[in-house]
């Protein structure tokens, strides 16, 4: 097989499933819960305007808060949808490879994701007057986030290969999200012996963004979300090689 040839597959299945994205409402609404969810966390609960700083740090914070119930929303039908109406086995006889598939509904989830991210940078193109914001902070900010939501939606999608209907991933994968975003606020909360919240901390997504949240791009958590992102796409691709020889 032409390796050059798998991309191009992997491509033209991401269009497919990103205009059917653009022709879906949830995408609407996804798209307006985020935006809302953020800017109330931003202005109200972290009263933005009584900070005296020129930093949308908190406005960042929110995100791995609203990844969880953002990314299962995007997430949730691409596999278990198609298993409910039985098109994965039409998929699995197309000239297509696992990983052709896997890649085309991960780009094409990321794609939405990114949508969504790009329509949250009117905020703090509105705030720069107000201030001197350091531009290399949010740019770091914003690619914290596109590898965070990276490795969140590699995981959604193999929730979503391992479920049998839509309901069963997005609850599936938000608690599993809700665990690892939130489970390093243990560390915060409890003394827990060094190795045990070393652990903790690690498998943590949202602590893997606090460095790019303060502006820093540290090369640790860098590869943790290039790795973590690729393990869950592997497993996903397992899932399917099972699926089509069972």
């Amino acid at each position: 097989m032409n390796i050059n040839i798998l991309p191009k597959r992997a491509l033209a299945l991401a269009k497919k499933e990103v205009y059917s994205y653009g022709n879906s409402p949830a995408f609407y609404g996804i798209a307006v819960f985020f935006l809302l969810f953020c800017s109330v966390w931003f202005f109200y609960f972290q009263h933005y305007f009584t900070l005296d700083a020129a930093t949308v740090r908190p406005y960042f914070a929110a995100f791995p808060i609203v990844f969880i119930l953002t990314i299962p929303a995007i997430t949730m039908k691409s596999w278990a949808e198609e298993r409910k109406l039985g098109t994965v086995e039409l998929l699995l006889t197309m000239p297509f490879s696992e990983w052709d598939l896997v890649l085309g509904k991960f780009f094409s989830s990321l794609s939405v994701l990114a949508a969504i991210l790009v329509l949250t940078i009117p905020l703090p193109l509105s705030l720069l007057p107000l201030g001197e914001f350091d531009g290399g902070v949010i740019l770091c900010e914003y690619t914290g986030a596109l590898l965070l939501g990276s490795s969140a939606t590699a995981l959604g999608l193999l929730l979503s290969a391992l479920s049998k209907n839509q309901a069963g991933a997005f609850l599936g994968s938000a608690v599993v999200l809700l665990v690892v975003m939130l489970i390093n606020r243990l560390t915060m909360t409890f003394d827990l012996p060094q190795r045990l919240a070393e652990g903790i901390n690690f498998v943590s997504l949202s602590y893997h963004f606090e460095s790019f949240s303060r502006g820093l791009i540290d090369s640790r958590d860098l590869a943790f979300f290039i790795i973590s992102t690729a393990l869950f796409l592997f497993l996903t691709t397992r899932v399917l090689i099972f699926r089509k020889w069972r």
